[in-house]
């Protein structure tokens, strides 16, 4: 039974969506967003994925394991890792792009560089999801000639190679909310609709471990913002730091945090791991549906 099927009742939420180029993703039940990286150097899973035959083909099993979105991304953003040219982005990404265009769910790119941006939206992207949250003026003429696109804002200080050394916080869940709230409204002056906007407060991004987690307690407070949250901590280094386990043992960890940020009221996960993601939120929401049940007779 898909994700979709499975009633969603433990969070008392109001209805929302996300409008995208060609899908209105509804939100009353949590989505689960596959990672596809095509790169040599990604801190998970890099060059697992490196050609565009073999990223393909992990885009089908992605989709047939119950991926609601497909996230496409050409260049690494973990801590040092080399910037590509636009060329170079787009010639790893174009190909996979074209195929999972055709797989019957909405397909992100996961980007920094406007020309890509432009490039990802004019052969029919759904969703450009930024780390950068379109800070340049470039990004956002990139993006505000497809009004129908979805949107993706994170919250992160630098870039790649100095963001571990930007953790310095007066008040960490404030100044994330607060950075988050000032790119969405910049977006809305320009023109962008509400319904286009989702925000990631940015985990494991110019954050320490205890500051990931710190935020993830109050992550709830964020949803104040009016719009969807998505959370992506799929092996991040901080689940590697509390269990002691290398990145390709963060499967527990990870869905242990991914249904924290589902409790925290997050929309969408983004993961590597689609199939023990969707059989975690099954029983998750499942347990949620009994609960509300028995309340609702009177036994608790």
């Amino acid at each position: 039974m898909p994700i979709s099927d499975v009633p969603f009742s433990f969070l008392h939420v109001r209805r929302m969506h996300w409008q995208t180029t060609r899908f209105q993703i509804e939100l009353e039940r949590p989505r689960v967003m596959g990672i596809v990286n095509v790169t040599p150097d990604s801190f998970s899973d890099g060059g697992q994925h490196g050609t565009a035959r073999s990223a393909i083909v992990h885009c089908q099993r992605l989709v047939e394991e119950g991926a609601d979105i497909l996230d496409i991304g050409g260049e690494s953003s973990r801590p040092g890792a080399r910037q590509l040219d636009v060329d170079d982005e787009w010639d790893r990404i174009a190909p996979v792009l074209a195929e999972a265009l055709k797989m019957g769910v909405p397909v992100s790119v996961d980007t920094c560089k406007p020309e890509v941006m432009a490039r990802a939206l004019a052969v029919g992207v759904d969703i450009i999801n930024d780390i950068q949250a379109l800070q340049s003026e470039a990004a956002l003429r990139a993006v505000l000639p497809h009004p129908q696109a979805g949107l993706c804002l994170m919250h992160m200080r630098g870039d790649a190679g100095t963001m571990q050394a930007l953790t310095d916080y007066n008040d960490l869940v404030g100044e994330v909310s607060a950075f988050l709230a000032e790119r969405a409204a910049c977006l809305r002056a320009a023109g962008v609709a509400g319904e286009s906007i989702v925000l990631d407060p940015g985990y494991g991004f110019a954050k320490t471990t205890e500051q990931n987690f710190a935020l993830l307690a109050r992550q709830s407070e964020l949803l104040g913002l009016g719009y969807p949250l998505l959370a992506g901590w799929s092996r991040k280094r901080a689940i590697g730091d509390v269990t002691g386990r290398p990145v390709d043992q963060r499967l527990a960890g990870s869905l242990a945090a991914a249904l924290a940020a589902v409790a925290g009221g997050a929309r969408i996960l983004r993961v590597h791991d689609v199939a023990p993601t969707v059989d975690a939120l099954k029983v998750w929401l499942a347990c949620g549906t009994m609960r509300a049940t028995e309340n609702s007779r009177g036994r608790f």
